[in-house]
């Protein structure tokens, strides 16, 4: 546990620069179980710190861990060029306390995204030494065959890539979908798979790493929520 001002605490969690905080403070808009707080250099225990801040309660957190299901037509990154990004889908703090995507997904691509401001973390889950899978659902644009799904066991050949690279999982879902699950996180790798064997990615949906599903977290596109200790535990592990 540790103990800090008020006005360092806020300016932590994404409120603004230690002026402005200060400011917050000094005009009212922060209170503490109902009690508005006048001392901006309060000093608090941050462990299971609770404020409200312009009528709204938040949680103190050391770092933040989200899933988003992303919607398409929105870019993983800070600085989107031709599409909305998805920061612009969460709470103005979290930009302020740079929160990032975990990896990115093409802005037609849908689902499960983590974002966090731990840079360990990121670090961690972006790593291919981690070997953690990740679940897509891919729509193709000719008919899903039997000699499709051999060939993407198998593994394809990609310009940039020294080696094959092949899916551990490959599962015909319907007549124009496919499940499938890779470890490697290459660049567009499920769009590039799939042309290499002679078909076309029309549309992809993440639905799944290591073994959070985003089925479970209950999410409507463009919604997100923060990871509790037993969903972080699913990612870390992989099991």
């Amino acid at each position: 546990m540790s103990k800090h001002t008020l006005d360092r605490i806020l300016q932590s969690q994404g409120f603004g620069t230690r002026k402005f905080c200060l400011r917050l403070v000094e005009d009212g808009e922060v209170s503490i179980n109902g009690e508005v707080i006048a001392d901006k250099r309060l000093y608090l225990e941050t462990e299971g710190l609770r404020f409200t801040v312009y009528g709204e309660e938040w949680l103190y957190r050391e770092h933040i861990y989200i899933a988003l299901n992303k919607p398409a037509d929105y870019e993983c990154s800070r600085k989107p060029s031709h599409h909305p990004g998805v920061l612009s889908l969460l709470p103005e703090q979290f930009s302020l306390r740079d929160v990032q995507p975990v990896g990115r997904l093409d802005h037609d691509t849908t689902g499960m995204l983590l974002m966090s401001d731990d840079g360990a973390f990121i670090h961690a889950q972006s790593s291919p030494k981690r070997h953690i899978p990740k679940v897509y659902v891919a729509t193709t644009q000719e008919a899903v065959t039997p000699a499709l799904i051999s060939q993407l066991l198998k593994g394809v050949k990609l310009h940039d890539e020294p080696a094959p690279l092949s899916a551990i999982v490959c599962e015909q879902l319907d007549t124009h979908r496919l499940q499938i699950v890779l470890e490697q996180g290459k660049y567009h790798q499920v769009k590039r798979m799939l042309a290499a064997a002679e078909n076309h990615c029309t549309a992809l949906r993440r639905s799944q790493i290591g073994e959070l599903k985003l089925e479970a977290l209950n999410l409507a596109e463009g919604q997100w929520c923060y990871l509790t200790e037993a969903q972080l535990s699913q990612l870390v592990s992989g099991s």
